[in-house]
């Protein structure tokens, strides 16, 4: 009987830690970013940060402690579809394009914005055989990693090329590739394992831009040096999503798909550990093509695109408690 009743506390531990029993919270900030969507939203230094989307928009700053939004620099160039990173009290952008629907083009050089001195600069260039946009980009201590992602904008030459930049030396890697190409997903970092999850092959040049969603979750092991696929499938398969990884757990929300008109809601997670999905509450409101960001035991989640496809675009925030 005590065997019983320590193995059903620990399966609610286990299960509380991925729940929450609140509600998604509208933040009422002093003002308002601008509307944007395929755009990124990412933490530094404990501030948050909208950029890039459709057409050339600034740099938006938010500060949890204010409660308020401050525009810094303009965008160098139009950029969109893509993961940014928070890496050394910087924001990057890599494996982005630009352009304008279908034949968007990737971007041949990293973005880097410094937020200390509101400026943007040129990074590294990626290798031309490997230039990509809508990737998932990935850091692992001074090595950032770039998952799938699609050559011709939403047209075709979606890839399943996994790569590896090394900061301090320069050098790019070509590594295995992944078990399938993806684009419009997020990839995060849980327990030394690269996850990704969501997305799909946009495919206009067939006329199936929305519809060829993948359900598979794949992930690549770096003790194994191996990609492998979880056997349980995304529950809501979707793009235009945003990933987070916390502790053991794999968060999948955000997204649009040929189901609904409306962006998707749901807030789907993963214990890596026993391979099971659970729920968290829906977003108040859908949204597609942004980012999202775990901060101090809150999920936040800002802009994107209340439909499926490219509006309207929104410039509300989100906040959830998550612990």
């Amino acid at each position: 009987m005590k065997h019983l009743l320590i193995f059903t506390f620990l399966l609610i531990s286990i299960g509380s830690f991925s729940q929450s029993k609140g509600h998604w919270t509208t933040v009422e900030s002093v003002n308002h970013p601008l509307p944007r969507h395929e755009n990124s939203f990412v933490e530094c230094d404990g501030k948050f940060y909208l950029l890039g989307g459709r057409g050339i928009k600034p740099i938006e700053e938010y500060d949890p402690k204010t409660n308020a939004w401050k525009t810094l620099a303009d965008a160098p160039m139009e950029f969109h579809h893509f993961q940014a990173i928070s890496f050394k009290n910087e924001i990057y952008v890599i494996g982005a394009l630009t352009g304008g629907y279908p034949h968007e083009t990737p971007l041949t050089h990293f973005l880097i914005f410094n937020p200390k001195t509101n400026t943007w600069r040129e990074g590294a260039e990626i290798p031309e055989d490997r230039r990509r946009g809508s990737a998932g980009i990935v850091v692992r201590g001074d090595k950032i990693y770039m998952v799938c992602g699609i050559v011709d904008g939403h047209y075709a030459d979606f890839v399943p090329w996994f790569d590896e930049y090394d900061t301090k030396t320069g050098k790019w890697t070509a590594l295995p590739d992944a078990p399938r190409p993806r684009d419009h997903f997020g990839a995060v970092l849980v327990e030394d394992r690269i996850y990704a999850a969501g997305g799909r092959t946009s495919h206009a040049e067939i006329g199936k831009v929305l519809d060829l969603v993948i359900p598979e979750v794949d992930y690549f092991d770096f003790t194994s040096n191996a990609w492998n696929t979880v056997e349980a499938a995304l529950p809501t398969p979707r793009g235009g999503t945003s990933s987070i990884g916390k502790g053991s757990y794999l968060l999948v929300m955000n997204g649009e798909s040929t189901m609904q008109e409306a962006s998707h809601a749901e807030v789907e997670v993963l214990d890596t550990r026993s391979g099971e999905w659970s729920r968290l509450p829906d977003l108040n409101q859908g949204r597609h093509g942004t980012g999202a960001i775990y901060y101090k035991g809150k999920l936040h989640v800002a802009a994107g695109s209340a439909k499926r496809g490219g509006g309207p675009e929104l410039n509300t925030m989100e906040v959830l408690e998550w612990k």
